[in-house]
């Protein structure tokens, strides 16, 4: 084969496992012989298929075989947002800790390519991933990643797939935010969120309604300003710009509420920036609630009252509970759940 036309076109085993029909996971267990069952018919069609397409394993993968890789793979939404980095550095301490690497991934919100980062990441023979998945409903990454694999996931979980979970309690994040507003005297209160295809952000939602239902207040549909799934993905700094959207739609509103309550600190910071630009004063004229407790978020003008979520804290307990898992220190599955806890900034105003 020509040497150019194999630079241009490497064949790895997502194409042998689409043409023959079967996943990437089973794929991997007949080249790498790991005497894992796989029925001989299937078998000898993948070893047809690998040689008909003229796959040759990197060199990486031929030193995994010699020797069990000592990395875990973690995938991410996105690097832009400073939660997830923070998330990442928790992991990467305690994985340097146990004396192992990561291999980081940043999907862009994009579920194509989520996939295509699990399928290498199980080329690269690693035996745990740490996901933060696109959409719960992926059932096809079960196929993708495999039993042989220990998969521990945050904020997400993956339907279909038995892993462990390190989470947050976003029902109750979204509750401390409303009661705290309607405590400071706010009856009419908007959501401004991504597109409502996370269960995280469902979550969140949720907790927004139950507090209004607590508290005697009416739910308005028209007080969820979302944006469509379809703007995801086309911005790195997708959730500041989304937030500068979201305020603009706030503004359209007939009956306009006296706080936004914002899926998290970018969101809330580019909702900010919009309302400031249009000559609407934080808190005076309208409060702003955030999401995450970020570290610029008490750096901003006026400082964000927000919900915290432990970034860091929840990265190094996924590390520690895949570890456990790969290590047999844990047989079972688990699943932690981290408590929210409201920090009061400048950005609500008390209503008389």
């Amino acid at each position: 084969m020509d040497k150019n036309i194999e630079t241009r076109k490497r064949i790895t085993i997502y194409d042998i496992a689409k043409e023959a029909g079967t996943s990437t996971a089973t794929v991997s267990r007949v080249l790498s012989n790991s005497g894992y069952p796989v029925k001989e018919e299937l078998r000898k069609k993948i070893l047809d298929t690998a040689e008909k397409l003229n796959y040759s394993p990197n060199a990486l993968g031929r030193m995994l075989k010699k020797s069990e890789s000592r990395d875990i793979g973690v995938i991410i939404p996105t690097i832009s947002n400073p939660f997830y980095p923070q998330v990442v550095l928790g992991i990467e301490l305690e994985a340097r800790r146990r004396g192992y690497g990561i291999l980081l991934c940043n999907s862009f919100r994009d579920p194509e390519t989520e996939k295509k980062y699990i399928t290498s990441l199980v080329q690269k023979q690693v035996k745990g991933i740490i996901i933060s998945s696109i959409d719960a409903n992926h059932i096809s990454l079960k196929e993708i990643i495999g039993n042989d694999v220990k998969v521990v996931a945050f904020d997400q979980n993956i339907k279909g797939l038995k892993c462990s979970k390190v989470g947050f309690d976003f029902v109750k994040g979204g509750m401390l935010a409303v009661e705290y507003l309607i405590k400071k005297g706010h009856r009419n209160i908007a959501f401004a969120t991504s597109p409502l295809t996370r269960k995280s952000r469902l979550e969140t939602l949720e907790g927004y309604k139950l507090a209004l239902l607590k508290h005697g207040l009416p739910f308005n549909e028209r007080n969820i300003i979302a944006s469509s799934s379809e703007e995801e993905y086309e911005n790195v700094n997708y959730e500041f710009e989304n937030g500068r959207k979201l305020a603009a739609s706030f503004l359209q509103l007939e009956e306009r509420p006296t706080a936004i309550f914002a899926v998290n600190d970018m969101t809330a910071f580019g909702v900010i920036r919009e309302l400031w630009n249009n000559g609407v004063n934080i808190p005076n004229d309208v409060s702003v609630v955030g999401f995450d407790n970020i570290e610029i978020s008490s750096m901003i003008n006026p400082p964000l009252t927000t919900i915290n979520q432990p970034s860091f804290e929840t990265g190094k307990l996924a590390c520690k509970t895949l570890l456990d898992l790969m290590e047999d220190k844990g047989s079972q599955e688990v699943s932690i759940t981290l408590e929210p806890s409201l920090v009061e900034r400048k950005s609500v105003k008390e209503l008389v």
